[in-house]
């Protein structure tokens, strides 16, 4: 390397409702070089209260639990001031995991909570590209639940099978609340990065557990609070659904099963062999039994969409930090004729050989700010 060469790094953060994760990768030879990570596990309020039109304000702060006997000014300047404290304690929290690991770079790309995006596939017919826009913005505003200018819209040409041949266009489409963005662009600003990207957290798992495969499969993403389901075809996330099921769901029947305290969970959750020995896996029918049905819905109604009809699902892929708990993929797998199993985010990362036991541990839950560092390697 020569003396003035600059390395090329890129930073991914995922925050969840079970706290920050973050992923440094180091361009080196065209391939992503991880170069440092970290977990911070605290509860996280994800859910915050927007400074919108659709509630005044004091709905919106009695919705946190802040009941105001104020006029409706001094309601907007405490909805504010509650919205300022999520942004400065947020920032506080991402600053001091960076010191923490040691990160060397302010470019950042981050994910925004799947459950205030908005996705769907468009069918239309052949136009000129310079008529696209237009006539997006025409459909989706008759299908988002709120004022199409308080939306951030993107979208993209799905590739076509034939190309030429379809008489038809399909347009994948992503919204995003305008607010949220505000929000998030203003954690990283406080917190000292340069934030390039805000993207779905849909597009990063297919970058970290998908990759150049084009077969159509399903991501199944096991988070604390929720599980959400993408199908990803030709290298595009194509549907989402998600469910209000999660880790926290599987504490608790852990928790029952065993008699110990919630807070003891998570210190045997991983230990497989032991759990496996005590725990009967017919206690958790009712959030496989979620799991099931909701894989067997979603691939259902992509397999009824226009272009679909003959697509064959290949393969399931599991991640989210409960992904590794027994009987999940094996419950999965009796019940649908394909391969279903644990992604491996670190697949198409190098980094070194004594670090393959923690990366293994630890890669359900980093495959989002995994995906997210490397949009732009890859």
């Amino acid at each position: 390397m020569g003396l003035f060469s600059k390395t090329e790094a890129y930073l991914g953060v995922d925050i969840g409702a079970h706290g920050i994760k973050l992923v440094e990768l180091h361009k080196t030879k065209s391939r992503p070089q991880l170069w440092t990570y970290g977990i911070l596990d605290q509860a996280l309020d994800i859910h915050l209260p927007e400074r919108s039109n659709e509630k005044s304000p004091e709905d919106l702060l009695a919705s946190k639990g802040i009941i105001l006997d104020k006029k409706k000014e001094v309601a907007n300047t405490e909805l504010n001031r509650v919205y300022d404290e999520r942004v400065d304690k947020y920032a506080g929290l991402l600053k001091a995991l960076l010191k923490q690991v040691k990160t060397t770079t302010t470019n950042v790309t981050a994910s925004l909570p799947v459950s205030y995006i908005f996705q769907a596939v468009l069918t239309m017919p052949r136009v000129e590209d310079k008529e696209i826009s237009k006539i997006v913005a025409a459909e989706v505003a008759k299908m988002l639940s709120r004022p199409a200018e308080e939306m951030q819209v993107v979208h993209q040409k799905i590739p076509e099978t034939e190309p030429g041949k379809d008489k038809v266009l399909r347009i994948l489409v992503t919204a995003a609340p305008r607010t949220l963005v505000e929000f998030y662009t203003l954690i990283f600003q406080k917190a000292g990065l340069r934030l390039q990207e805000l993207e779905t957290e849909a597009f990063a798992l297919e970058r970290s557990l998908v990759g150049h495969d084009k077969a159509t499969a399903m991501v199944v993403d096991i988070g604390a609070e929720r599980t959400n389901f993408f199908i990803i075809d030709q290298g595009l996330p194509l549907t989402h659904r998600s469910i209000s099921a999660g880790g926290f769901m599987i504490d608790r029947i852990l928790a029952q099963e065993l008699g110990i305290e919630p807070d003891l969970v998570q210190k045997i959750k991983y230990d497989l062999a032991k759990i496996r020995e005590k725990v009967n896996s017919a206690v958790f029918e009712p959030f496989l039994n979620l799991l099931i049905k909701e894989i067997a819905y979603s691939f259902d109604l992509f397999l009824h969409q226009t272009g679909n009809e003959a697509k064959k699902p290949e393969k399931i892929i599991l991640t989210g930090g409960s992904c590794v708990f027994p009987f999940i993929a094996e419950n999965i797998q009796k019940n649908f004729p394909m391969r279903v199993f644990i992604g491996d985010p670190w697949a198409r990362t190098v980094y070194q050989d004594g670090l393959r036991p923690i990366l293994d541990n630890i890669g359900p839950r980093m495959a989002v700010s995994l995906g997210l560092a490397m949009r732009n390697i890859i």
